[in-house]
């Protein structure tokens, strides 16, 4: 186990599924994009889109036509079908409910130590979210695709001066815990439709992440 840490500098949070439970509205969004195609090529996306949360949706569209229907796009395509699957997600994931716990974490804690979103949804819809639902004062920056996670995070520890092992990434996909694992993040897992690592003892939800926090630094 690793050794306790005096402080916390700040904290990472992915959202779908971490803070807005909309994982299933996002997986739904995919059956629905491609439910002109065999089933067994839906399910192949849909699993492909499970296995890989975190990523961006022209990733993983990008994927499904060149690797699973065999039939790559061109990338004026790829962004008309990420504009159709924008369409289908956008006003449920406004309107999805909190995962339990996260609203009351961020109401303690967003006030004493920064505190950044870091997504696979595109930036520019993320921020539209986030400013529907109102909940852009909790964090100092909101960031989001084309830039993958590592290189947000490491652009953000040397931004704010912050010690990687002093931080904590709270994620619900093995994108999410490679990401923390590159950059030297701590990382907690909120369970979602991935199986981490045995080091990984997931969260059902939040609302053991000031106990789990405490866990890897007992002054937090």
């Amino acid at each position: 186990m690793t050794e306790p840490i005096q402080s916390i500098d700040a904290l990472f949070f992915d959202f779908d599924g971490v803070i807005v439970d909309s994982t299933r509205t996002k997986k739904k969004a995919f059956e629905i994009l491609f439910k002109g195609f065999p089933d067994e090529i839906v399910n192949a996306v849909v699993h492909y889109h499970t296995l890989h949360g975190g990523i961006s949706r022209v990733e993983k569209i990008r994927h499904a036509h060149e690797n699973i229907i065999k039939a790559p796009l061109t990338e004026n395509q790829v962004m008309e079908w990420a504009d159709r699957y924008s369409d289908l997600v956008v006003q449920d994931v406004i309107c999805a409910p909190w995962i339990n716990g996260a609203k009351d974490f961020l109401e303690a804690y967003a006030s004493k130590l920064p505190v950044f979103m870091v997504s696979g949804t595109p930036e520019p819809e993320l921020k539209h979210i986030v400013e529907q639902r109102k909940i852009g004062h909790y964090f100092k920056e909101i960031l989001g695709s084309p830039i993958k996670k590592p290189e947000h995070i490491r652009r953000l520890l040397e931004k704010y001066s912050l010690v990687a092992k002093q931080c904590v990434f709270i994620g619900d996909a093995l994108t999410d815990y490679n990401a923390a694992l590159e950059t030297g993040l701590h990382f907690i897992g909120i369970q979602g439709d991935v199986t981490f690592p045995d080091t990984v003892k997931p969260l059902h939800d939040c609302q053991g992440l000031e106990t789990t926090i405490k866990k890897i630094c007992p002054a937090f």
